[in-house]
């Protein structure tokens, strides 16, 4: 069996490896445009901070280690065609300038995402920066040492990361986003209030609700911000508004999103017979809505990549979806997400209610404690959950990988509410916070049927 992986971050080394260890008798070459694998770029904001003094260890993987499997693994290699027809990939190893061409029986799509590069007048000047990989993360420290204003377009996970670290550099930093708050698509507003209060509290200048026009600069280099609500100054622009698949090579071979997002079914496999797909390159089930998403996380990546090995000579393991469950740490803040906010819930038809309640982490007889903010939505009709946000100094962030199962597994706040946890005053109360959060649900739920049957006792 021979086999060809397109791509060598999350998905692609996950896929990889599985398959060696599962195939040894496979011919596998791994086709990578860039020198290294396995970057995990989560991590730049932390290398940029100084948290992780050396990018080095941003990276679990090696080329060193696939080639001890036997994978034949060619770096520096663009793939610039695929033909699905005759399973043929074209490619040019970029050292060289050659062109060859090989074969496959199977085919895995694992290429990957990249920041979305808006059209705006001045992009082509110095110091304007991709936030992605290991080559950004090394310019964006090496250009940062020298600026004293920089701008981070974009206030998603990786925008307000490098804010923080900037900050913790002693820059000035202007933090820009189109919508009318921090980190819109993961939390509502009662939880990015207190976030971006404390990023206010540690300098952090807010440009929310405003879209970038146009760069300007002074000899060549990005001297200032122009948006719909006034001018910046600064002297490092950062754009991170977003990723886009890099599906090009598959273009009108198979079944895609509008975005370009390959559909795969349970099992990673694409429309096309013998060609797998798995990683940001990909749409992914979203168990929330039951339809397919875009959702580039490398936990979603690695699980897709190795459900490829398990199922690439036949459907054996099924993927059970995703709830696009994440955390972040802001300065002292602990926040986690999973599942729809109630506002996305609303604008994907679902008719929700949510419940948000305040408490202390550990009983108040212990000699600390800290306050924690959490927030269930679920639908108003059945009670099932669909989303939850958690924020805390403590860090409360595993609650959410707990909420993340009962997501996944469809069950109600009802049930939320009697889940057995443990007590311990070192850690928590006799009533869990979720199960608290479950019982304020059940209650909520109940006044609204209350109130529906004084309007209609029939």
């Amino acid at each position: 069996m021979k086999i060809i992986v397109i791509g060598c971050t999350h998905a692609g080394t996950a896929a990889t490896l599985q398959i060696a260890k599962r195939y040894p008798e496979a011919v596998i070459t791994v086709y990578e445009r860039n020198d290294n694998i396995s970057f995990l770029s989560c991590g730049i904001a932390l290398h940029v901070g100084g948290v992780v003094r050396n990018a080095e260890e941003l990276f679990y993987a090696h080329p060193d280690n696939l080639a001890e499997l036997g994978v034949r693994t060619r770096m520096r290699h663009d793939v610039l065609a695929v033909d699905t027809e005759h399973k043929t990939v074209t490619v040019r190893n970029l050292e060289t300038g050659e062109t060859l061409q090989d074969t496959y029986d199977k085919l895995v799509m694992t290429t990957g995402s990249w920041p979305i590069l808006p059209t705006l007048p001045g992009m082509e000047l110095d110091n304007v920066m991709l936030c992605k990989n290991y080559a950004h993360a090394q310019a964006i420290i090496e250009k940062a040492a020298h600026a004293k204003r920089i701008a981070v377009v974009g206030a998603g996970y990786i925008g307000v990361e490098l804010a923080e670290a900037f900050r913790q550099l002693d820059k000035q930093v202007t933090l820009f986003d189109n919508t009318p708050r921090v980190m819109f698509k993961y939390l509502d507003q009662a939880f990015t209030d207190i976030v971006e209060a404390d990023m206010a509290k540690h300098g952090i200048e807010l440009a929310l609700g405003q879209s970038v026009q146009a760069l300007q600069g002074r000899e060549g280099k990005v001297s200032k911000v122009v948006t719909t609500g006034g001018e910046y100054e600064a002297d490092l622009v950062i754009m991170c508004i977003g990723f886009r698949p890099n599906t090009d090579l598959l273009k009108d071979q198979v079944q895609m999103l509008p975005n370009g997002a390959i559909i795969v079914d349970a099992y990673m496999r694409t429309s096309c017979p013998d060609v797998y797909a798995a990683g940001d390159s990909c749409a992914i089930r979203y168990n929330p809505t039951g339809k397919p998403a875009y959702i580039p996380l490398a936990t979603n990546a690695v699980r897709m990549g190795t459900l490829v090995a398990m199922n690439l000579k036949e459907p054996r393991v099924k993927y059970m979806g995703t709830q696009g469950t994440s955390g972040i740490k802001m300065f002292e803040l602990n926040i986690a997400s999973t599942g729809l906010t109630e506002q996305a819930a609303r604008e994907a038809g679902l008719s929700v209610k949510s419940t948000v309640i305040t408490d202390n982490d550990r009983p108040e007889f212990m000699p600390t404690y800290e306050q924690a903010l959490l927030k269930l939505v679920y639908e108003a009709e059945t009670g099932r959950l669909v989303g939850a946000q958690v924020l805390s100094r403590a860090d409360l962030t595993q609650s959410v990988n707990t909420l993340s199962v009962c997501i996944q597994n469809q069950m109600t706040v009802e049930e939320l509410a009697f889940v057995d946890f443990f007590f311990q005053p070192h850690y928590n109360k006799p009533w869990n916070l979720l199960n608290q959060a479950g019982l304020q649900a059940m209650a909520d739920l109940g006044t609204a049927e209350a109130q529906q049957s004084a309007i209609n006792p029939h």
